[in-house]
């Protein structure tokens, strides 16, 4: 994967809390190890908490805020999971904002866990094929995707995986997509 991201700044879009750590600290270390320049977005500056599942692990310094990043900033986004990380994230209208730009601008995105509900409220899933975790696949075949139970699924620029057990998948196409 070396070199495949030189030049990319890859934004990591969470809430302030609830983030599966693991969803964010994989992608992370597979978009530096390819040459890519990770930044961690919230909605409020400072450090944001991530779990272990339910237990409190690590925090994790914030680089900016949705109300000052722009779009144009950054040439891929990644959605880390956690329960409540996307419940959270997709009741911020300046994440959701944040989130659609990188369709409108037919950016690539990648999405694991529960982080396609924030997708859902953006309103870019209709007509998709993607994954998530199972709990999921209601809301988003309601909102017009087409849900698949793989271990990866890359939909045009949209790459999703279902748990933290599909990092290794995960994390190769994300970065196959971003480069």
């Amino acid at each position: 994967m070396s070199g495949e991201l030189v030049g990319k700044s890859i934004a990591f879009a969470v809430a302030g809390e609830g983030i599966e750590q693991v969803e964010l600290t994989e992608p992370w270390k597979a978009v530096e190890e390819a040459g890519g320049t990770p930044r961690l977005l919230s909605s409020e500056s400072g450090r944001v908490q991530a779990f272990n599942h339910l237990d409190r692990a690590d925090t994790f310094g914030v680089d900016a805020t949705f109300d000052d990043a722009s779009v144009a900033d950054y040439d891929a986004l990644v959605l880390p999971g956690g329960v409540a990380n996307p419940d959270a994230l997709r009741l911020d209208d300046d994440a959701v904002s944040f989130i659609r730009g990188f369709f409108t601008a037919e950016k690539p995105v990648a999405a694991i866990c529960h982080a396609p509900w924030t997708l859902i409220e953006a309103g870019v899933v209709s007509g998709r094929t993607l994954t998530s975790w199972p709990s999921l696949r209601t809301d988003l075949t309601n909102a017009g995707a087409h849900w698949v139970d793989e271990e990866v699924v890359h939909d045009g620029g949209l790459v999703t995986s279902r748990n933290p057990g599909d990092l290794p998948a995960f994390c190769s196409t994300l970065v196959k997509a971003f480069a």
